[in-house]
């Protein structure tokens, strides 16, 4: 599985989500490496990764990453997922053994009934119109209008991204031969299976974006329904990439939840069940 090391400290594994690739965390990736060891993956079908022999599917990327760290001697890293990548990460903390904390931001597979249908379509239109665009993306990137029109979905503050990794980032989508097989999974597969209250024993922070136009806001209540030894945070003008959106807030979040120098987030926190605790991650209630 290829991957991006680098920075010392205490590993981290940063998992991208679907169409992305390990570069997809360069918003933030010198920040959390200037205290923590950073590993950040390409997945299976994705990036410099071949894909899978056989099924894509959450369960088959889960297996994969664990094989990686497994093979790398990592049993128990810390782990920030984005997207399909939060769901990912959310699955490896369920399974208990692998990964130590975990911030899941935006996590996918929390949708129901027109929600499911609402992502597929938009996702399944929006790649193929970048396909389309792909010889062009680079200019189109650039450009602060078409980026804000082809970013509307997925960012709250398209004109603040630089053009360089907004161009990167779209390239990968339409290079992942896993996009579409994948796409239909998250949709219309296996559902996102939860963990029973005292069943995680590290640190789970579940950070959601107010202006998420793929999995809606209200999606988070069933995140912790399915999760509630989780805490929750929300990102004020923030869309489903709050790496993008919000940057210093998001590494702050990621290194006050797992540990790292990191500023003091100024709002009083909440647990799941909504009473204050002013010693962790800001949260707030649904």
């Amino acid at each position: 599985m290829h991957h991006i090391r680098c920075g010392s400290g205490k590993p981290l594994l940063l998992i991208h989500g679907l169409g992305g690739h390990g570069q997809s965390w360069n918003p933030i990736l010198d920040d959390l490496a200037a205290t923590r060891e950073v590993i950040a993956v390409d997945l299976p079908g994705f990036g410099k990764t071949p894909r899978l022999q056989g099924e894509t599917s959450i369960r088959t990327l889960a297996d994969a990453v664990t094989g990686f760290v497994h093979a790398h001697g990592l049993q128990g890293i810390d782990a920030v997922g984005s997207s399909m990548g939060a769901r990912l990460v959310l699955e490896l903390a369920r399974r208990g053994s692998v990964v130590g904390g975990v911030v899941s931001l935006n996590p996918g597979g929390f949708w129901q009934g027109w929600e499911r249908h609402v992502f597929f379509s938009s996702i399944w239109l929006s790649i193929r119109l970048l396909r389309l665009l792909r010889p062009a993306l680079p200019a189109l990137s650039a450009n602060p209008v078409t980026r804000a029109l082809l970013l509307a979905q997925f960012s709250a503050r398209p004109t603040t991204l630089a053009p360089d990794i907004v161009s990167d980032e779209l390239c990968s989508y339409v290079a992942s031969p896993a996009f579409d097989e994948l796409l239909a999974q998250l949709a219309y597969g296996e559902e996102q299976q939860g963990a029973p209250r005292g069943s995680i024993a590290h640190p789970l922070v579940i950070g959601w974006g107010r202006r998420d136009r793929v999995c809606f806001p209200r999606q988070a209540r069933r995140a912790l329904a399915a999760f509630p030894d989780a805490q929750l945070h929300w990102f004020e003008r923030c869309g489903h990439f709050p790496h993008w959106d919000q940057p210093a807030q998001t590494v702050d979040l990621i290194l006050g939840a797992l540990g790292g120098a990191s500023r003091r987030l100024a709002s009083p926190s909440l647990d799941a069940a909504g009473s204050h605790d002013f010693s962790g991650p800001v949260t707030q209630p649904v």
